[in-house]
Formats: structure tokens, sequence, C-alpha cells
């Protein structure tokens, strides 16, 4: 499996605001969309998410989300190592991506870029 990056994952109660910083910080425009009735911000390296507090408790869970070449490579090599894919293979906005339990407890999503048709 190809990592090709990492993202951080921030719940906050005020996107605007968060964006605003943000955005200043990276000098990079925010990519929105919405996603299960929260609202997302992709900042470089950091993506923000706000909501209701019922979908926000479990993106909570999630740690981080590790950006790979692909879904189904990295599928293959976290069941060989022990994980547990919870949810996934499913399209996103910008790709596919799957969660995934690893042995240890840890949560995390992992998405590529590539647009079904």
């Amino acid at each position: 499996m190809e990592i090709l990056g990492t993202t951080l994952r921030i719940c906050v109660d005020d996107l605007e605001a968060a964006v605003a910083f943000y955005e200043g910080l990276t000098s990079t425009p925010a990519l929105r969309f919405e996603r299960g009735g929260v609202s997302v911000a992709a900042i470089g390296c950091f993506l923000l998410m706000s909501g209701p507090e019922s979908e926000l408790e479990v993106l909570r869970k999630v740690s981080a989300t590790i950006a790979v070449k692909d879904v189904d490579e990295a599928n293959a090599a976290l069941t060989r190592a022990g994980a547990r894919i919870v949810a996934g293979p499913l399209p996103t906005p910008a790709g596919r991506n799957l969660i995934a339990l690893h042995p240890d407890g840890s949560v995390f999503e992992y998405a590529d870029r590539k647009i079904m048709a």
C-alpha cells in the first residue's frame, strides 16, 4: 500500500471562524462540501468538520485520514496485517474511502482520489 499523506481531522463548533484561521495559517483556500449533515472544509492538511453532535461523536473516533494511492490495495494490506474494515470502501465527493480498526484500537480513514465513473 502506498501512503501519500495524512490529513488531520478537527471537529469545530464555529466552522467559519476555523476556516478563516486555517486559510490564513496555510495561505490555502478551503475546499468545502457536505457529508451526512456535516459541513466539511479541507484546507491544506487540515479537515475541519462541523455539524450535529451525534454525527461529530462518530467522526471524533477516527484519528486521521490517510491518503493512499488505491483504497482496494489498502483494504487488502490492512486485512492481511490484521486490521478490521468497519466501513467501505465507499464513494466520497473526492474518490473512495474505508474506515479501518487497527489491532491496537486506533481507527483511521483511508482515502484515494479515484473518481468513480
